[in-house]
């Protein structure tokens, strides 16, 4: 999969390159959806959502140049897979999931995997971040919002880095904006497409 699927790509980062390797994805999916869980698609795991296939996760985790002292937080937990890399990658990860029966999933996959040592899963709604542990890092956003969260981006430290799927329902450009004194500056990396954010500032 890391061979084939994102070396080949062109994804270049080392550290995220084995955590890939490290961090199995079939523990990551439903049991009866492990015969594909190494293919690059994403796979359904209920409840109408799915875990990104295996480039977007790396890539997006590559976009954010985690160093390791990082205070990561990951919006929308699904199973718990990119809060695992994240948490490989940074200090500790705050990941928080809108469905309750999903961040379970995800506490039980983290701990399974031996995975939940720095990774928090909170249940609530992602599209406005978690206060409580701001200022983040880092922000990752495993869904796609029709605009940028003006939460997550107040939510954001200085010098940090907020990746984020950004469009229609159908349709994204995967946008990565940095903030700099206060100011902010965003790019678009790539075409996308992921499942819809739900929430206040996402898609209702």
């Amino acid at each position: 999969m890391v061979e084939e699927q994102l070396r080949r790509r062109g994804l270049r980062d080392k550290r995220v390159l084995s955590a890939m390797l490290a961090i199995p994805r079939e523990d990551f999916v439903p049991l009866e959806m492990r015969v594909v869980s190494h293919t690059d698609d994403p796979v359904a795991i209920g409840f109408g959502q799915t875990i990104s296939q295996p480039y977007m996760t790396a890539l997006m985790a590559q976009l954010l140049e985690l160093k390791g002292s990082e205070l990561i937080l990951d919006v929308g937990s699904g199973s718990g897979y990119a809060a695992a890399l994240l948490g490989a990658l940074g200090a500790g990860v705050v990941s928080v999931e809108l469905i309750p029966q999903l961040a379970q999933m995800a506490r039980r996959n983290l701990e399974r995997a031996g995975r939940a040592g720095n990774v928090e899963v909170v249940v609530g709604d992602g599209s406005v971040g978690y206060r409580p542990r701001a200022p983040y890092d880092a922000i990752s956003v495993g869904a796609a919002a029709p605009d940028v969260p003006a939460a997550l981006v107040d939510q954001l430290r200085d010098r940090g880095r907020l990746v984020i799927p950004v469009g229609t329902r159908k349709d994204q450009s995967l946008v990565v904006i940095t903030k700099r004194n206060g100011a902010t500056k965003s790019r678009v990396a790539t075409q996308c497409r992921f499942v819809p954010l739900r929430g206040d500032e996402g898609w209702n």
